[in-house]
């Protein structure tokens, strides 16, 4: 069984410009390294603004390949501090096509894979399929020198399918690095009920799974405010959860911070022997799931 190590959750808002934003995550990622962390994760496009609050043809610029420059910066930064880093980016993987994705670097530098997100949003302020093609690489768990990580992103933290698919590749921990919040028009009167239903749902992904769950967010107000959609005030509250769904730690709403927590195989290993959800699956009686709606 593998050791326990510890994660650190950067809970980050983007600088200006790309360059002044990876010396910024690759100086959390020190820090999060002189915290404890074995394993550092970033939010979603931590790298940029988080650029799909409007559909916009310039915003296209902002993509790179896999490898490219900021993966080079925090494969280096992973070296350096000599941990695992999680990177979210924006790939560009050829001319017109695009993904939200992340890459996976280990603490010698080497990468360690990709994941691209799967579950692409359209909603007013969130309007990724504009700019993001599908995931094609399905769900993964990446092996690292401290045990196996799920990775997913964002959109894809509300599908429980998305969490069994990736835990039952033998992923310890599933990462969800994320930009997520309010539309301030509606803050006063859904905003506390969003944020719950939230973290709600990927502590029910723990405890189904029988997993920890780290979720990633960017904080502060992005937009002009020109009108409804284009400004979001990130929420943060960044989180790790148990196997159980208990929060062992968790950032504030609007600060920037690393919150650091232990993942033990041990601690999954007793939540499973006894709710053991994974046992009893009827694996038989789910071909529906392979539909989208309906008996037929």
């Amino acid at each position: 069984m593998a050791a326990p190590f510890t994660i650190g959750l950067v809970q980050m808002a983007p600088e200006k410009t790309v360059a002044a934003s990876v010396e910024k995550a690759a100086d959390r990622v020190a820090a999060a390294a002189k915290a404890g962390a074995n394993v550092v994760c970033l939010p979603e496009l931590f790298a940029t603004p988080y650029f799909c609050r409007t559909e916009d043809h310039a915003a296209f610029d902002l993509a790179e390949p896999i490898p490219g420059p900021t993966t080079q910066a925090m494969a280096a930064a992973a070296k350096a501090a000599g941990v695992v880093v999680v990177a979210p980016l924006f790939e560009r993987r050829g001319p017109g096509c695009y993904h939200n994705s992340l890459a996976v670097l280990g603490p010698d530098g080497r990468h360690l894979g990709v994941y691209r997100k799967m579950h692409i949003p359209h909603d007013p302020g969130f309007e990724e399929k504009f700019y993001f093609a599908p995931g094609d690489l399905g769900f993964k768990a990446f092996d690292t020198p401290f045990g196996p990580i799920g990775t997913l992103i964002c959109w894809d933290q509300w599908f429980p399918e998305a969490a069994r698919a990736t835990a039952l590749q033998g992923a310890l921990v599933l990462c969800y690095p994320t930009a997520i919040g309010w539309h301030p028009s509606e803050k006063a009167a859904y905003g506390e009920t969003q944020r719950d239903a939230w973290m709600t749902v990927q502590r029910g992904h723990a405890i189904a799974n029988g997993i920890y769950v780290a979720a990633i967010n960017r904080v502060g107000i992005e937009g002009s405010g020109a009108g409804y959609g284009d400004t979001l005030e990130f929420w943060g509250s960044s989180f790790l959860a148990d196997p159980s769904g208990r929060v062992l730690a968790q950032a504030g709403l609007d600060t920037e911070e690393i919150v650091t927590g232990v993942i033990d195989p041990q601690v999954l290993e007793t939540q499973r022997r006894h709710w053991p959800f994974l046992r009893d699956r009827r694996v038989d009686a789910y071909g529906g799931l392979g539909r989208l709606y309906g008996t037929e």
